[in-house]
């Protein structure tokens, strides 16, 4: 049978692999970018989320099957709360409707292995209140102190932590949502290709985030795990945080979560 998955951040990287991938095997892909996609919408405003949510309802017939938020920023500022975390968590509730009309409903939303490097205790709460306001006035003072780096893990820390709770609150599992978080370690796309040019910020990398399994990750390689969460036969998996990051995770925290 054939599913309707939505992919946000389709026309580059991860989401434009996944969606090439879910499209390879059946599925019907309905893409949400900037410009050039099925849905056209910018993704750091509540209006052109809203807007999004409306014409994917429409162009699925009222009903979802997969909701997959690759879209996201890497430079620091604002858009590291309105993108990265607002831009996917509005996005996927807003849908929740419609994911809950699907016999098999699946969420995955792209978080990072940055999400478990010291974030913005501010930050974070604004974010998971969903006050915006808030976490942008949070953001700004970040900046201000010269802590502009930790907004990227602060907006994949709240990502993670959204995402674990709404997997187990009303209407999600007991509807039926699976919602999961694929966390990437280093991942080689147009998003990240600047952090290879200098091969000084290459050896920083290396140290920072080291992935003793097959090195860097392409954007297939992402894309297949996140196919996996979204397929049907995927009953029982909610409420994970999965790292895709070569054992990254496992190196820095060795002793994490036991």
């Amino acid at each position: 049978m054939t599913r309707t998955i939505v992919v946000t951040g389709s026309g580059s990287g991860i989401g434009a692999a996944l969606s090439a991938l879910l499209a390879g095997r059946g599925d019907s892909v309905i893409g949400v970018d900037l410009s050039g996609a099925d849905v056209d919408a910018d993704l750091s405003t509540p209006a052109g989320r809203a807007a999004a949510v409306e014409r994917v309802a429409d162009l699925g017939g009222g009903v979802v099957d997969g909701v997959v938020t690759c879209a996201g920023t890497s430079v620091p500022g604002e858009a590291m709360v309105t993108v990265n975390f607002f831009g996917s968590t509005a996005i996927v509730a807003g849908l929740q409707p419609f994911l809950a009309r699907s016999p098999a409903p699946r969420v995955a939303l792209v978080g990072s292995i940055s999400g478990t490097q010291p974030a913005d205790a501010d930050v974070v709460e604004a974010c998971l209140r969903g006050d915006e306001p808030a976490a942008l006035d949070a953001a700004r003072a970040v900046v201000a102190a010269g802590r502009a780096h930790q907004l990227y893990p602060s907006s994949k820390s709240a990502v993670a932590q959204w995402a674990r709770g709404t997997a187990v609150a009303a209407g999600w599992a007991d509807a039926g949502i699976a919602v999961n978080v694929v966390a990437p370690g280093v991942v080689l796309t147009p998003m990240s290709a600047g952090l290879f040019e200098d091969p000084r910020m290459k050896e920083v990398m290396d140290r920072a985030v080291p992935m003793p399994l097959h090195g860097y990750a392409e954007a297939a390689d992402v894309a297949r795990v996140l196919a996996f969460l979204v397929d049907a036969g995927t009953t029982h998996v909610t409420g994970q945080v999965l790292y895709v990051d070569g054992g990254a995770e496992a190196t820095l925290r060795p002793a994490a979560h036991f």
